[in-house]
């Protein structure tokens, strides 16, 4: 909801495929009646390719292994000349249309470099590339990549590294010597995320949110940023996961995913008479410490775990 919202903000030519997997999710997204999405349930979407491993992958295993069964789908069953799969936990600062735009005519691939900070390189067993926003073109080298993607993840898709192999996503780092057309996105600002954030400093310009390169100087406006690891918490608090944020990453991008997921929240709420759809994770040792629930009510905050109160303020 919050995605589909920053879109609706940002992107004035966009239709969004939804993909539910549980038959609430499908039912409520329905009745919200989303003028740019087109909802699709498991019904319509499984066949038989993916039912026949369906029982040998876990939940998360198997949202995985559908990525790329999701955009062929899309692709064969609306005639889209191209589609773009995007994972649900980004939210949009700008147009995403001046991604594409630096593709050349004759790429049909465009994929994202994680840009991993030291700290956190995870290139090796995770992979260079992050299925966060991977864009097809509907023709022979982009059904190539695609058709090519879909069978691996058939044949092996699971939640750990073995032969080089790493969920979905490890799959896309030699593209660019397998496949023809592939592009490397090289806009900055698309990609941003928790692993990658503490190479710029961020700053709200007007209505956009404009990001520098620490180590160079070069500007960039920020396109959209990957929420990895945030979390529902108890307390009315939210993790913002194991990652440093300074100050005004969080008062500039963390900020305005709060107040867009607070939004779908009070929507969904109101269709379902309080029914809640996410889980809700523990502060370590917050009832069993005085002094840690001292320090978070009266500062808001402890280590990276932010009352709503602190992120919205």
């Amino acid at each position: 909801m919050a995605m589909y919202r920053s879109l609706e903000q940002q992107c004035p030519d966009f239709h969004l495929y939804i993909f539910a997997f549980d038959d609430r999710s499908f039912e409520l997204l329905t009745e919200l009646n989303l003028k740019k999405a087109t909802v699709i349930s498991l019904a319509e979407f499984e066949d038989e390719s993916l039912l026949n491993i369906k029982a040998s992958r876990t939940a998360a295993e198997y949202c995985w292994t559908c990525t790329p069964a999701t955009v062929s789908y899309c692709l064969h069953t609306y005639q889209l000349s191209s589609c773009i799969y995007i994972d649900a936990d980004l939210l949009f600062f700008s147009d995403p249309a001046i991604l594409i735009a630096e593709m050349a005519a004759e790429e049909s691939v465009l994929i994202t470099d994680h840009r991993y900070s030291p700290e956190y390189d995870q290139s090796k067993t995770n992979g260079r590339y992050c299925v966060q926003f991977v864009y097809f073109k509907n023709d022979l080298r982009g059904r190539k990549a695609l058709d090519w993607w879909r069978a691996a993840c058939i044949e092996w898709c699971f939640n750990r590294i073995e032969d080089g192999k790493f969920g979905d996503q490890k799959y896309l780092d030699d593209w660019s010597e397998r496949f023809e057309g592939v592009h490397e996105l090289q806009h900055l600002g698309g990609g941003v995320a928790p692993w990658n954030v503490q190479q710029y400093d961020f700053r709200k310009e007007g209505p956009n949110v404009t990001g520098t390169v620490i180590s160079g100087g070069k500007r960039f406006e920020l396109v959209f940023y990957h929420f990895h690891h945030f979390k529902y918490c108890e307390q009315k608090a939210w993790s913002l996961g194991p990652y440093t944020l300074t100050k005004s990453d969080i008062k500039t991008i963390y900020k305005p995913y709060v107040q867009a997921l607070n939004e779908a929240k009070d929507v969904l709420l109101t269709l379902t008479g309080g029914e809640y759809f996410h889980e809700v994770t523990e502060i370590p040792r917050i009832r069993k410490s005085l002094r840690r629930m001292f320090h978070f009510h009266c500062f808001g905050h402890i280590n990276n775990y932010y009352s709503t109160k602190y992120l919205t303020k």
